[in-house]
């Protein structure tokens, strides 16, 4: 599971620039990816809320939930403050399909 840390712009070989996400590993902070901003075929959707986190967190079947949606619960609830999404920049998160 990634979130976008932010979005920068990249050349290519002729010098154009495109804009890309840069996409940070929840897991290992330093490992990094980038994929364009227009055109891309990464499935992305927001992060969950506080409360959804919660919510998924105390549900009786929460321990035989996906490894993916553990660790999703486990940042959004390390991580928030006053119940708000985490940052303006952390709102997606890459979902394997």
């Amino acid at each position: 599971m990634c979130v976008v840390d932010d979005i920068v712009k990249l050349a290519d070989n002729k010098k154009d620039t495109y804009q890309y996400y840069l996409l940070r590993s929840v897991a290992e902070r330093k490992k990094k990816a980038y994929i364009p901003v227009e055109n891309h075929t990464v499935q992305l959707r927001r992060l969950m809320t506080l409360q959804e986190a919660v919510a998924v967190q105390k549900e009786p079947d929460y321990e035989k939930k996906d490894t993916l949606v553990k660790g999703e619960v486990q940042y959004v609830i390390e991580n928030s403050k006053n119940g708000e999404r985490l940052t303006e920049n952390n709102k997606m998160i890459v979902q394997n399909s």
